[in-house]
């Protein structure tokens, strides 16, 4: 299993524009078949010491292997949402992780 976990920082968070085309964005990696689990998500109403809730969206995929995640980062759907989306964010931390 290869899990691919990123978070996104957006450059004008208090626009909801910007929070409806980053999330449209993200729902378009949702038909990308090289994952097995997509989820989209916001930081969660948990505030403790260790918890970062600066991040305003993350995507966590779950692939097969590496090799499927490595598909899908030269997938063209991916590649077109990061031309389309990139503008919108002003930092990206992406943590990936084998099991």
């Amino acid at each position: 299993m290869f899990v691919h976990i990123v978070f996104f920082w957006l450059k004008n968070p208090e626009e909801q524009a910007n929070h409806a085309a980053l999330r449209a964005g993200l729902e378009s990696l949702t038909s990308i078949d090289a994952g097995t689990t997509v989820y989209i998500g916001t930081p969660a109403e948990t505030r403790r010491p260790v918890i970062d809730h600066s991040y305003d969206f993350n995507l966590t995929m779950v692939f097969a292997d590496k090799a499927a995640h490595d598909a899908y980062q030269e997938h063209p759907q991916h590649l077109a949402f990061v031309e389309k989306c990139a503008h919108l964010w002003e930092r990206v931390q992406i943590y990936d992780a084998v099991g």
